[in-house]
């Protein structure tokens, strides 16, 4: 004969409960926001502006399909490096986070691979040509291609350059770049764009001088 099977507590069933919830937040949260590898991410490895000697970092997450990132780096961006990054004040750093479309990764990739192959100061023109040519140019989901990517980075190199950030592009040496860009937005819980942080502190203000503020402040502490 069977024996009757045994009612659970009241509180172990709240505790099978709770580890249900638990368990079940893991893996959505793993869904959305991966457990990729930060291992080898280095903030002073990423594109930057400003003296080495700068008191404070800022890092900006952005998105190059984003038009909130092009506002910004159109307004307020240039009166951050005239107040901030000129005057040794701060560093200025910019880690890419991909998210609004397939367009941004293979942006962020390519640019990544511009850095990369040809280093920082040719990596700011295209950046900021980039911004500039979305401005100006459709929000279609077609405007971030690799031909556009090519014809914008050879309206600023030779042929030759061009050509070996294609080749290397095309091999998916920007892949784990921006894979590690991720990983270390994920973990600071980016999850819009742009998104600054001044000395790992998220900034929360809305205009230039709070940001000249919270730097102020920094530089204090």
């Amino acid at each position: 004969m069977a024996k009757p099977k045994k009612k659970l507590k009241p509180g172990a069933k709240w505790l099978l409960l709770f580890v249900g919830l638990v368990i079940l937040f893991l893996f959505i949260n793993f869904l959305f926001h991966p457990f990729a590898n930060t291992q080898g991410f280095k903030l002073e490895s990423q594109p930057h502006l400003g003296e080495d000697t700068a008191p404070v970092e800022i890092v900006q997450f952005g998105d190059y399909k984003c038009s909130s990132c092009q506002s910004f780096n159109e307004s307020l961006f240039p009166k951050i490096q005239e107040e901030l990054i000129a005057t040794e004040k701060a560093k200025f750093y910019f880690v890419n986070y991909p998210f609004l479309h397939k367009d941004s990764k293979r942006a962020a990739e390519f640019a990544e691979v511009v850095y990369q192959e040809l280093g920082n100061d040719v990596f700011w023109q295209f950046h900021h040509v980039l911004y500039d040519k979305h401005k100006k140019g459709s929000e279609t989901k077609d405007v971030l291609t690799e031909s556009f990517l090519t014809k914008t980075l050879s309206g600023l190199v030779s042929e030759e350059e061009t050509d070996r950030v294609v080749k290397a592009y095309k091999s998916g040496a920007g892949e784990k770049r921006v894979e590690a860009d991720l990983a270390y937005a994920n973990k600071k819980n980016v999850s819009e764009t742009p998104t600054l942080f001044v000395d790992g502190k998220r900034f929360d203000g809305t205009s230039l001088s709070d940001l000249k503020q919270m730097v102020e402040d920094s530089t204090d502490e």
